[in-house]
């Protein structure tokens, strides 16, 4: 089976170094070695300061919430893996959605103000597939209404915009690194924070709010990734620029092949942007077309993702409007088999069963 990713797992004698390490020195957790080791070797290749690393992305998002101290309402997208939805609620926020652009696929901004209330207190925003937001358009509301802002940037390991690490906007950015993302420690997660004081007072946050031995300052949960999960990701991010060369490679082969079907779209990318080839999204020019197009790649042995389904406004646990261009577009989204080892042979094939099944 072909699935829609495959987990990039480094040289095995390699990372049993870095396990025979953490055997030696008997040192698991706790901001390790190898913690402290990803935390510094990050920001450099991501050209950010203030990274702390988490045990996943959903929990980087709560802490976010917290350090912020967010109340009320969360202007959001309904168009995102539904951990960006379901963190809210689960902290008792309430999302209020906004329609997305039809063009980048991310939150349009020009929804946003009209949904602004007097218990509206932060807007959280997801680079859709890395394709980054308006950041600007988003920052100028947020500023003029003293609003918060933070990225779900699961997407956007890696990403540049104008030139600087599109982490950089926003109050904070949370990074996800499951196993599926170009980058990925097993599970794990990163919050980059800007500001030194939130920075700190996040530190403190994901380790039960202890500040020393005997001081504890604040409410805290346990959020902190181990030393596993940091020799893993010490291990990717030496293959790390390879990975994703090779993902170029794969991406731009579907590119060639769909970006003139009439049948199907393609995700356009701003030009002031870079790319990290993390997912190949098609959009079909119906549900039913994409149904045809599932079925028939089933029969070969190749499994899509229906990625993002369904759209986040109609979940049970929440209230919201119905977001047309959201649905519309989730009803008719498919990811396609995308990583650095899908050979040329087996893309081929499925770029040719789509091609069959879309006449």
């Amino acid at each position: 089976m072909i699935n829609v990713t495959k987990t990039y797992l480094p040289d095995r004698e390699k990372y049993k170094k870095y396990v025979d390490d953490i055997f030696d020195s008997g040192w698991l957790t706790n901001n390790g070695k190898m913690v402290q080791k990803l935390q510094g070797d990050l920001e450099q290749y991501l050209g950010v300061k203030n990274l702390l690393l988490v045990s996943n992305g959903t929990l980087a998002l709560q802490v976010a919430y917290k350090i912020l101290d967010l109340k009320g309402e969360i202007i959001t997208t309904p168009y995102s893996f539904v951990a960006t939805t379901s963190s809210i609620v689960w902290e008792g926020l309430t999302p209020k959605f906004v329609d997305i652009d039809e063009q980048t696929l991310c939150l349009n901004p020009q929804n946003i103000e009209d949904l602004i209330t007097e218990n509206t207190s932060a807007i959280v925003a997801t680079h859709v597939y890395g394709n980054v937001c308006d950041v600007e358009k988003i920052q100028e509301i947020a500023d003029s209404k003293n609003l918060r802002v933070i990225y779900d940037a699961a997407h956007a390991f890696g990403v540049k915009y104008k030139d600087q690490s599109v982490l950089n906007y926003g109050d904070i950015s949370i990074l996800s690194f499951h196993s599926t993302k170009v980058f990925h420690t097993i599970e794990g997660g990163a919050l980059i924070i800007p500001d030194d004081n939130l920075f700190n007072k996040a530190k403190k946050m994901i380790n039960f709010g202890i500040e020393g031995p005997e001081v504890i300052s604040e409410l805290g949960i346990n959020a902190k990734m181990n030393e596993f999960q940091a020799a893993m990701g010490l291990c990717m991010l030496d293959d790390i620029d390879e990975i994703i060369k090779k993902r170029q490679d794969v991406f731009n082969s579907y590119l060639e092949a769909f970006y003139m079907e009439p049948n199907v779209k393609v995700l356009s990318f701003p030009e002031n942007s870079s790319q990290n080839y993390s997912y190949f999204p098609v959009i079909f020019q119906t549900e039913s077309l994409l149904k045809r197009v599932i079925e028939r790649l089933h029969q070969i042995d190749v499994n899509p993702r229906r990625y993002f389904y369904p759209s986040l406004d109609t979940l049970d646990y929440v209230e919201s409007d119905f977001k047309e261009i959201s649905n519309s577009i989730s009803d008719r989204v498919l990811c396609l088999p995308l990583y650095d080892s899908l050979s040329s042979i087996d893309q081929r094939r499925i770029i040719h069963t789509i091609k069959e099944a879309i006449y």
